[in-house]
């Protein structure tokens, strides 16, 4: 339908309420389309009291079609209009904190930028907000250009600014010009210091940071001076913390931050007893409180109390629910981190990018693709991207599900993709013993213009590895060396002894040992020692297997391969001799253990273990399979 606008009709005032109120409840790109539409059939669209009104209410609006169209009509009605000398730029200012407190900053240095080409004079509000951006982004040319711009105008010298100005050299990551330009200030006030102190405790330069506390006078002193500095100390270790407490107790007051910033210390070094006292003397608490304590219970294994607590909260958050099922999860509780998922969706509480993350991490241990497929079905309905960690985590889900198919399908729907993205790809591949995917990947990923890591590498050696592709998985390595400049760990060379080992290269396995700059750790010895088994070559593994015992005669990992290598050929007088000495040395063996998922729940056996509480129907079970074999072999 073909829209006209009379342009001559006059405004009718009327719409000026109706129009804000039907905008203010829309959400979708359509709905903003038929206000617009409405406008121009109004003719309200060109009333400049109306367009400026709708500009200031809806530019930094959450909603992004609502944003897009208050910045569409800036620049239709108001960006190229006739100026009036000593215009203010206030308006000019909204749209440039929309981008610079939004999803992309850079465009508010364009705006800047325009609006100076416009002849509009920017104020000292101009010029924090175009600060702020260049620090998100970390633009250290365009900011120096800014603060030379403040120079020439003459308006360097206001406070306001030189603290823009110290904030934006911190976040640069530039210590020393930040210092200067702080020392440098005329007139300090407590956001001058605050933004040093917390610039410091952010850098790890605690002491710096009290140094600066120390000789702040006193009256400067807020509860951010105080909680910045609580907050370096707590981060650090038993004394750093311990400084904390000492802080915690003689500030004047204190806000919930104060408190969850000190029971947060106390969890990441373990005094879940002194966590536990200051959240019992907490005048009030938040959602951060409980969630700070149920994830230190988790952390030290103490999950029923971690749940508890959890039980105890009248009321929940994400925050809260996220603590509880990452404690399940990581204590290989992957059911009961489900049913929570499944309680907040029941509910009136919507899930954040962490909850989903930590519900694949426990769909992929379980092995549960129905319930990936309809989280991945949730995901694409409520418009999350998978740009981030959700789309790793996604591909890794699918890949230890078992359906490396729907990883590829993923990864290849994806508009960007970064390296994490092909890391989890690649580490599929190597699960499901596909080396010539993971090859042909890293092969690609030139192309797709992402740069490979050090994560690439293992994953992609490993695949060589479980596919016996020894050419490719040495090709990899040089790859890394020479082309992608990416300096070898210690992984990567166990990887390289690991492929040359399962594929009966065990002499050059070893000699690529004896040739690496770093001192092979214990693990690449094992490596070498298993192929050493496997291939029966008895020459190489026991000088070094006996060697590796005299250097560490308590790692029992060394006695039992070469017991192993021992009974392979049959030289049980050799076995004999070897259980003995782990015995005079009291070097014990850990028990082997075998684990089963039935119906969501994990069942662990261990060898002479009778902890089971099924044991004597197991074992009824497993005594009524032998009678009937023997009959069957007697038949």
């Amino acid at each position: 339908m073909l829209l006209c606008a009379n342009t001559n009709r006059p405004w009718n005032t009327n719409h000026l309420p109706t129009t804000l109120v039907l905008l203010q409840k829309c959400k979708t790109l359509n709905d903003v389309n038929q206000i617009h539409a409405r406008m121009i059939t109004t003719g309200s669209i060109n009333n400049s009291a109306l367009s400026t009104k709708l500009v200031l209410a809806f530019v930094s609006s959450p909603h992004l079609p609502l944003a897009d169209f208050a910045r569409q009509l800036f620049f239709s009605r108001h960006a190229f209009r006739t100026r009036r000398h000593g215009e203010d730029p206030f308006l000019w200012n909204s749209v440039i904190k929309s981008y610079s407190h939004g999803r992309d900053p850079k465009q508010a240095l364009i705006v800047f930028c325009l609006m100076l080409e416009n002849g509009v004079c920017a104020d000292e509000f101009s010029f924090s907000l175009v600060l702020k951006a260049c620090g998100r982004l970390g633009l250290v040319k365009e900011g120096l250009q800014i603060h030379g711009l403040l120079r020439k105008m003459g308006i360097g010298s206001d406070l306001y600014l030189q603290n823009g100005l110290v904030s934006w050299y911190w976040r640069c990551g530039s210590v020393e010009f930040a210092r200067q330009m702080f020392d440098r200030m005329p007139k300090r006030d407590s956001v001058s210091f605050n933004s040093m102190i917390d610039g410091y405790v952010k850098c790890g330069m605690v002491g710096f940071a009290r140094k600066l506390f120390d000789c702040m006078p006193v009256e400067e002193r807020n509860l951010v001076t105080w909680n910045t500095m609580i907050s370096g100390y707590a981060q650090t270790d038993k004394e750093g913390l311990e400084l904390a407490w000492d802080l915690f107790e003689t500030m004047p007051e204190r806000d919930l931050v104060s408190w969850n910033t000190m029971i947060n210390g106390c969890v990441k070094l373990g005094k879940l007893e002194d966590a536990h006292r200051l959240f019992n003397r907490m005048p009030k608490r938040d959602m951060v409180s409980w969630a700070n304590l149920i994830d230190g219970y988790s952390k030290l294994g103490r999950i029923n109390f971690a749940r508890s607590l959890f039980d105890e909260m009248r009321e929940r958050d994400v925050v809260a629910c996220n603590a509880m099922m990452d404690g399940y999860v990581t204590n290989g509780y992957f059911m009961e981190a489900l049913e929570i998922f499944r309680h907040m969706q029941n509910g009136d509480m919507s899930p954040d990018v962490t909850t989903l993350l930590i519900v694949l991490s426990a769909i992929a241990q379980l092995g549960h693709i129905e319930k990936g497929v309809a989280l991945h079905l949730y995901i694409q309905e409520n418009g999350f991207s998978l740009s981030g960690k959700l789309g790793v985590a996604l591909i890794d889900m699918y890949a230890k599900c078992g359906s490396i198919e729907k990883a590829m399908k993923v990864f290849e729907d994806m508009e960007e993709r970064s390296v994490d993205h092909c890391n989890a790809l690649i580490g599929g591949f190597a699960i499901h013993g596909l080396g010539e995917l993971a090859f042909c990947l890293v092969m690609e990923m030139e192309r797709l213009s992402v740069k490979p890591d050090d994560i690439t590498f293992i994953g992609v050696l490993n695949a060589c590895g479980h596919a016996g592709l020894v050419k490719e998985g040495v090709m990899c390595f040089e790859l890394m060396r020479r082309v992608h400049k990416v300096e070898p760990k210690m992984q990567h060379y166990g990887c390289i002894v690991d492929i040359l080992g399962r594929a009966g290269h065990v002499e050059e396995a070893r000699r690529f040992i004896e040739e690496m700059p770093i001192e092979p750790n214990d693990v690449v010895w094992r490596t070498l020692l298993s192929a050493c088994k496997s291939h029966k070559k008895f020459d190489i593994g026991e000088p070094i297997a006996k060697n590796l015992i005299r250097q560490d005669s308590c790692n029992s990992s060394f006695y039992v391969l070469l017991s192993n290598m021992y009974a392979g050929l049959g030289m049980w007088d050799d076995v004999r001799k070897v259980r003995t000495m782990m015995r005079e040395r009291n070097v014990n063996k850990l028990p082997g253990c075998s684990r089963i998922e039935l119906e969501g729940v994990v069942h662990e056996f261990l060898v002479q273990d009778n902890s089971h509480p099924q044991v004597t129907e197991i074992y009824s079970m497993l005594n009524g399979l032998w009678t009937s074999n023997s009959e069957v072999i007697k038949a």
